[in-house]
């Protein structure tokens, strides 16, 4: 039986989870029409990236709770998470076409810029007091120098897309970077200390 729910589409959230044998069942929010998404990842005017990774992986649980609730399923806790890489200040998010796939790496290109994921755990309550406990994982990444055709070949792999910054680290990219200081699986999406520091404050154990 599963001690909780993750609100997100992401593989990659799935499978570190179950990396750490964690029990868990799926929470899917809309992201697509007819109704269009649950949860908007537009950052508002003058919102910090800072302040913006942390509110979007609030409202993912907090809209998983309200979707579990709607849905009439056992009330449990419910993880939501964002990672959003910046660089300069600006965040890099999820590129919309091969060619801000490029400028993206670019960007990034022969430097260090921050990958921060927040995660918020919402504890179901009656009347929408729910509880939310977040976190955030920083981790500063530095790329080695990209040759252009480097970067054409590798956007040109597809793996680009539905990548914040557009690279996986885990994935073909690796060969890109030269160190990490932070946490790889926040790099990834899901910093397992700090997702597993949470679920046992909620008194989910993983070990």
């Amino acid at each position: 039986m599963a001690d909780f729910y993750l609100a997100s589409h992401s593989a990659r959230r799935r499978e570190l989870l179950r990396q750490i044998g964690a029990r868990f069942e799926t929470l899917l929010l809309r992201s697509a029409l007819p109704r269009g998404p649950d949860i908007s990842e537009l950052q508002r005017p003058d919102e910090a990236a800072v302040d913006y990774v942390v509110r979007v992986a609030r409202e993912k649980a907090e809209n998983g709770v309200q979707a579990l609730l709607s849905r009439t399923l056992l009330p449990k806790p419910v993880l939501g998470a964002d990672t959003v890489v910046i660089v300069d200040g600006d965040i890099l998010g999820k590129p919309q076409d091969i060619q801000q796939a490029a400028r993206f790496l670019e960007r990034l290109s022969g430097r260090t810029h921050e990958v921060r994921t927040a995660i918020a755990l919402a504890l179901p309550a009656p009347e929408r007091h729910h509880t939310i406990a977040t976190a955030v994982s920083i981790t500063q990444v530095t790329m080695r120098t990209m040759e252009a055709q480097e970067i054409q070949n590798y956007c040109a792999s597809g793996e680009p897309f539905d990548k914040a910054g557009g690279y996986a680290i885990q994935g073909r990219a690796a060969v890109f970077v030269e160190r990490i200081e932070g946490s790889y699986s926040g790099v990834v999406g899901l910093p397992l200390a700090e997702t597993a520091s949470l679920l046992g404050r909620a008194g989910v154990r993983i070990l």
